[in-house]
């Protein structure tokens, strides 16, 4: 009866420590992050959610869609959010606007621009063959914008003897498109591939593969909070260091099937023919280190659009360690 007693106690001591201990997503730290775009060419980062990578380097990931890179920057100088995943050149934007505390960028996902010509007829486009028409481009000054206007620098074809517009905002060019407006629209995924499925349009070209490589899309935060949560930092690099090499190892079958929740809209068939499309065109970065022949190449992008006049020090806006 006395051993039964102990027996008892033991198990109920036992029993009252595990509940006591406490779960270790109550320890998770949370982190506020805002996307400028919610598509498959940010593939890595939602592996890297959907495989708990944050988890395992104690980060919680509060993903938030905000629609514009100078939206995104600016939601991060108002401290709404902690980290802002957008173009790196609004972070260039705001350290040349004279801010203090400006934004510095800490990780890269991507190489080269994600973006599809979409047009009205089924074609292998020449960049030439898009003198006097007109193509719905997003933001002028926005990632979208700057690598159509060197992708057509690159193929010599001049920028003036096209009707670029610039009217229409990022989260609005598939529907403007369809309702008639442009002879075509570059467009990210899935939504170029969402038109081309439903006969309202057919990819005829990429833009990366004409624009080259460059820091495309970044994560950045303020310098202060970079330079205070030295861990936090390193942890978030190495959480998105596991996505990118998860998407390089895979093929676009796991990949798909890894981050189908995140698409809840799309098939993994659909995911499928996206990210293959994006795997041939060498999209994502290895690891997550922005070269300065990169950032560079950004810049030059910049200064021949007439939105920069300098170079900015790669050393204040980049931090890789």
């Amino acid at each position: 009866m006395k051993k039964i007693v102990i027996i008892g106690l033991i198990l109920i001591i036992g029993i009252t420590t595990i509940l006591c201990i406490p779960k270790k997503e109550n320890n998770l730290k949370e982190l506020k992050l805002a996307e400028v775009t919610h598509s498959i060419f940010y593939a890595p980062l939602y592996v890297a959610i959907e495989n708990k990578y944050f988890e395992e380097e104690n980060i919680k990931i509060d993903l938030t869609l905000v629609s514009g890179a100078d939206k995104v920057s600016a939601a991060v100088l108002s401290n709404d959010i902690d980290i802002g995943f957008a173009g790196p050149e609004s972070t260039i934007y705001v350290y040349n606007g004279g801010e203090e505390d400006y934004l510095v960028n800490f990780a890269g996902l991507t190489k080269r621009d994600g973006q599809f010509i979409v047009g009205r007829n089924k074609e292998t486009l020449d960049l030439n063959n898009l003198k006097g028409k007109e193509v719905l481009v997003g933001r002028k000054g926005g990632m979208p914008s700057l690598n159509f206007l060197n992708a057509l620098d690159n193929e010599n074809v001049n920028k003036d003897d096209i009707n670029i517009n610039y009217s229409v905002d990022f989260s609005a060019l598939s529907g403007t498109f369809i309702s008639k407006v442009g002879d075509y629209v570059n467009l990210f995924e899935p939504n170029a591939t969402k038109l081309e499925q439903q006969g309202l349009g057919y990819i005829v070209a990429s833009i990366g593969k004409y624009s080259g490589e460059m820091p495309y899309t970044a994560f950045f935060a303020r310098k202060s909070f970079i330079n205070n949560n030295p861990s936090l930092i390193k942890g978030f690099r190495n959480a998105i260091n596991k996505g990118l090499k998860y998407v390089k190892e895979h093929d676009e079958d796991a990949i798909a099937k890894t981050i189908i929740n995140q698409f809840s809209d799309t098939t993994v068939e659909e995911l499928k023919i996206i990210i293959k499309r994006y795997k041939e065109n060498d999209t994502w970065l290895n690891n997550t280190y922005i070269s300065e022949e990169s950032f560079k190449n950004l810049e030059k992008v910049m200064i021949k659009a007439n939105l920069l006049d300098n170079y900015v020090d790669y050393s204040k806006l980049i931090n890789n360690e």
